[in-house]
């Protein structure tokens, strides 16, 4: 009989997303001698930051929501590793204990900790959303202000808005405020929740669902696009993403000053304050697997994670590896064939992936006669809805129509672009790379249309001639150096059968003390969700420690 493996002391983290940072500080906080290994030049992954021209672009997410998640992370200690499920203060709930009608106090920092690492502020509208026929939306969580807008729009659906709002609210209690930390690692733990999904209609699809209480197409899609943020198709996705309007709407939409990037900054500085190691430029090649003896791993015997090999040839050991890296990738690129059996190449590749994007970074100059009538978040919505978002998902083409995030963060934060410009990143969803579409050939062609789109309907009238840098990505970028299957940017796509316990499970099937954290596990992607699955993982590895020494007792 083997022995039992001691508990572990060391880990080591593969990827430097916010789901790799938020999971070091936790394995520091509980006593672990943790090293983040990252393989490109800088940390943050889909996060990263681009330097160029006097411009500061964050590459990837740029809304932050749930700032006490980020508090807590930074409140951690060594030793304090805090890992109990959140008892949600009233004081950020409201009264009722649900968050209705709580406004965002303007400048607040969002706690004492957090002022040491990162500023962040609150940004009102959440949102600007724009329609097709030039009129728009402005989403800010206040009830009042969305009661007059939705009278402008359509009047017959301002009872509509009273169901809604009161159904999204019992959804959020019950599938955030309870259930948001619960790691689904059995059908039991599944079973026990479907009943409340049915009664809340929440396993519904999320356009679905806006469409019970909205008559108005502007409406339906006002109160379900948000999903896109997190690489869901609103056609698709549970209902249960109905909570992400009162998440917003609880807590707000912030914004790092100095970007995303300073968050990421943050992150890392607090990771190395607790005594954590972080190696950039050093991409792993494998996933050491053995035996529980430490011998060759048998087929149909027992695994153990026992650290990487970097493509450079260097072993790193540790008693325990958490993967940030894509899902798939983790499986089927770092973790050798002959040690899975639940997680397979057939298993893998059997899931939907999400969509991909084409991000346009660009810079202008300013026009202090004519300054940008925007927001700082924009969702500039095109002509078709449903037909595209089908497009895009499921019959995998590129359409010639398309929808866009704008982001103009010099709205909020001039530093990032030399005096007198902007600096801005247009966010366009599209097939991810299994679609064929070949992007070398595609990506100038199609910029070039968003851009004239941008500047011939007015909403950056002359941008062509004031525009001093233009970059981009595409969907090979996500593909070729996030290192991201079929090039997808969100990961696993949430649909119904591919959520909760038919989501990827945080902790492996298939071995032993190995672990996945991030947009692909549980719960999701979005960088709140992010943070909740760094915690659910490091509660499960709590469990399996504490489980390892009791056998070590046992034995003994």
């Amino acid at each position: 009989m083997n022995a039992p493996a001691p508990p572990p002391q060391t880990a080591i983290i593969i990827g430097a997303g916010f789901g790799g940072l938020a999971m070091g500080i936790r394995l520091q906080s509980m006593g672990f001698q943790t090293t983040i290994v990252e393989a490109m030049d800088r940390p943050g992954g889909r996060a990263a930051v681009r330097k160029v021209d006097g411009y500061t672009f964050d590459m990837g997410p740029t809304v932050i929501t749930v700032p006490h998640f980020i508090e807590e992370l930074f409140a951690l200690e060594r030793g304090e590793p805090n890992l109990q499920a959140p008892d949600f203060p009233r004081s950020v709930l409201g009264t009722d204990g649900r968050g209705a009608g709580v406004r965002v106090r303007e400048g607040a920092s969002h706690g004492p900790k957090t002022g040491n690492y990162v500023e962040l502020r609150p940004i009102l509208p959440f949102y600007r959303i724009y329609f097709d026929d030039g009129t728009y939306f402005d989403y800010d969580g206040d009830p009042e202000s969305t009661r007059r807008q939705i009278k402008t729009i359509h009047p017959a659906d301002l009872d509509g808005y009273e169901r809604f709002h009161e159904a999204a609210e019992a959804i959020f209690a019950r599938g955030f405020l309870e259930l948001g930390y619960t790691a689904f690692t059995d059908v039991r733990s599944m079973v026990e929740v479907v009943p409340d999904l049915f009664r809340l209609d929440a396993v519904r699809n999320l356009f679905g669902f806006a469409s019970r209480f909205f008559e108005s197409d502007k409406l339906r899609q006002v109160f379900s696009f948000e999903t896109l943020l997190v690489g869901g198709n609103p056609l698709k996705v549970p209902a249960i993403y109905a909570m992400i309007h009162f998440v917003e709407k609880t807590w707000g939409i912030h914004y790092a000053m100095g970007g995303t990037g300073a968050l990421v900054q943050g992150f890392v500085r607090k990771f190395q304050d607790l005594g954590g190691t972080i190696r950039l430029s050093a991409p792993v090649r494998e996933i050491s697997v053995t035996g529980p003896d430490g011998g060759p791993p048998r087929r149909f015997g027992r695994k153990v994670a026992r650290g990487i090999v970097l493509e450079s040839g260097e072993s790193l050991d540790a008693d325990l590896v958490v993967s940030n890296a894509d899902y798939a990738t983790t499986y089927m690129k770092l973790v050798p064939k002959k040690s899975r059996f639940w997680n397979a190449d057939l298993r893998v590749r059997s899931l939907k992936y999400s969509m991909s994007l084409v991000v346009i970074y660009f810079g202008f100059a300013r026009d202090e006669e004519n300054p940008v009538d925007l927001r700082h978040h924009n969702i500039i919505l095109g002509p078709r809805y449903e037909g595209l978002l089908t497009e895009i998902f499921d019959s995998l083409t590129l359409a010639d129509d398309f929808s866009q995030y704008l982001h103009v963060p010099t709205l909020t934060d001039p530093s990032l672009a030399p005096e007198g410009h902007h600096a801005a990143y247009t966010l366009i969803p599209v097939p991810h790379n299994g679609s064929g579409l070949d992007w070398e050939a595609l990506g100038k062609p199609f910029v070039d249309t968003i851009l004239k789109f941008l500047d011939e309907r007015g909403y950056i009238p002359n941008l062509r001639e004031r525009l001093t840098h233009c970059s981009w990505i595409t969907p090979d970028y996500f593909e070729k150096d996030l290192r991201s299957y079929l090039g997808n940017a969100f990961g696993v796509e949430p649909v119904l059968t591919q959520s909760a316990f038919f989501r990827p499970h945080n902790r492996s099937e298939d071995i032993e003390r190995l672990y996945l954290v991030g947009a692909s596990t549980q719960p999701g992607a979005g960088t709140p969700s992010v943070m909740m699955s760094a915690k659910m993982t490091a509660r499960l590895i709590q469990e399996d420690v504490h489980n390892a020494k009791v056998e070590a007792k046992v034995t003994s």
